[in-house]
């Protein structure tokens, strides 16, 4: 793009990211948001959220970046404008594309004033038609414009996962664009050509497919999950089973691959929970059954009560538990619907005494489950009091648990490792191990 100006609306967990990132690639940017907090932050170079390298690609580009809570300010000074809003779930597994409207209105006041086309682009996941329900009615209306002829209308979902956010945007596997005319489409297939490293594929469809497309990939991707969870049940019951073997030699077919598909606890977080249900309600409207889906979400909810009674089986009487990771995935302090938080919960709930450790998550953890666990001041604080230990989120830091580190009072201590990080050979007359996923 000749004229590298860009506004980001919203400056949460993928917003602030993308400001930084888009910077590293010269573009001048402008973040938006209601939050004076993460303004302020953006304006003085520190990160409002964390994430991996996000503090250093503000560092580097801090000169190209700013952030202010004037919509008209951040439109009359870019080309393209991004959203990335909340879509709150609803109780029916819809998306609320409230905070989208709000934005869309701004953005569209500001247009008013602007003679040169102008794409507006949303990134907030939504269900299928809510862009041009929604969004593009708004635009319309509050700019007194007309759509494809005087400004654009892209919907442009990312890919991303928490942790690893910056490279996932330099290095996507696709790019989506769902575009309401062909120039606004390629005004986007320019800004990606512009910044990815990869030379990533780029499709692009009309604005449906697109929307489709996003909640669909995500729904297939906890398929996975949720298979690999199954067939580590059925190992555990078959004498020489092991999942990891079986999974192993499945993800070599070209057809299936090795990624997701590795048994243990259930899939939380941000986006795949709510997806799939977002899958189910749009078919749901349509009048069309979705079983695949609607299978994955209760395998995954099975998860949760299977590892509390697998604990509960192995767990000595006035047993301690400590559980090693809160975060719903590696990488990240986010908790949202994190199996490890529900079952420190759960056990809790059961008069069970629980000492929880996360390298990352301990603080979001505290607001959740308050004074009904105790929380550890480190792995080896964590290891030094329970009597069985339970690894729920694969912290690397947790792959150099050794036996000298477990409580030695009493009877043995129990691990019970749900992705098979630890070596159970290292700890044969040290600890009683066993696995998920393997039959023992």
């Amino acid at each position: 793009m000749e004229d590298k100006k860009i506004s980001i609306i919203g400056l949460g967990k993928l917003g602030s990211p993308m400001v930084a990132c888009y910077a590293s690639k010269d573009y001048k940017v402008i973040g938006v948001d209601v939050n004076s907090g993460f303004v302020r932050l953006i304006n003085e170079g520190k990160a409002p959220v964390s994430e991996t390298n996000l503090q250093e690609y503000l560092d580097k580009n801090k000169e190209k970046i700013s952030a202010t809570k004037d919509y008209r300010e951040a439109v009359l000074n870019s080309n393209i404008s991004f959203i990335i809003v909340p879509t709150l779930s609803q109780e029916d597994g819809d998306f609320s594309t409230e905070y989208v409207v709000s934005a869309g209105r701004k953005i569209g006041e500001a247009l008013r004033e602007k003679s040169d086309f102008h794409v507006v682009v949303l990134v907030s996941t939504v269900t299928p038609g809510s862009t041009e329900r929604d969004l593009l009615s708004v635009l319309e209306e509050s700019s007194g414009k007309k759509c494809g002829q005087d400004f654009g209308l892209c919907y442009n979902p990312e890919f991303i996962a928490l942790g690893s956010v910056i490279y996932n945007l330099l290095n996507p596997d696709f790019i989506l664009i769902g575009e309401s005319d062909p120039r606004s489409g390629q005004i986007l297939e320019s800004f990606y050509r512009d910044t990815c490293d990869n030379n990533p594929p780029i499709k692009r469809t009309n604005i449906v497919n697109a929307e489709l497309t996003k909640i669909s990939l995500n729904t297939y991707v906890t398929t996975k999950i949720s298979y690999a969870n199954m067939l580590a049940e059925l190992c555990e019951k078959i004498p020489g089973g092991n999942v990891d073997a079986v999974t192993d030699a499945l993800g070599c077919d070209k057809r299936i691959g090795h990624k997701y598909l590795k048994g243990g606890v259930g899939y939380g977080g941000p986006c795949f929970p709510r997806d799939n249900r977002a899958l189910m309600c749009t078919a749901k409207k349509f009048g069309v059954a979705l079983p695949i889906a609607e299978a994955t979400d209760k395998i995954n909810h099975y998860q949760i009560p299977r590892i509390v009674n697998l604990i509960i089986s192995l767990l000595p009487e006035r047993g301690k538990v400590g559980i090693l990771g809160l975060s719903y995935k590696t990488e990240t302090n986010v908790i949202e619907e994190s199996q490890g938080v529900e079952i420190a919960g759960i056990l809790a709930d059961k008069g069970i005494k629980i000492i929880a450790y996360d390298p990352a998550a301990m603080e979001n953890a505290k607001e959740v489950l308050g004074d009904k666990i105790s929380f550890a001041s480190s792995l080896k604080d964590c290891l030094s009091q329970g009597d069985l230990f339970v690894l729920i989120t694969p912290w690397a830091e947790f792959k150099g648990i050794e036996p000298a580190d477990l409580k030695k009072e009493n009877s043995q201590p129990i691990i019970l490792d749900c992705w098979r990080m630890l070596d159970p050979k290292k700890f044969e007359g040290t600890a009683k191990y066993f696995s998920v996923g393997v039959n023992q």
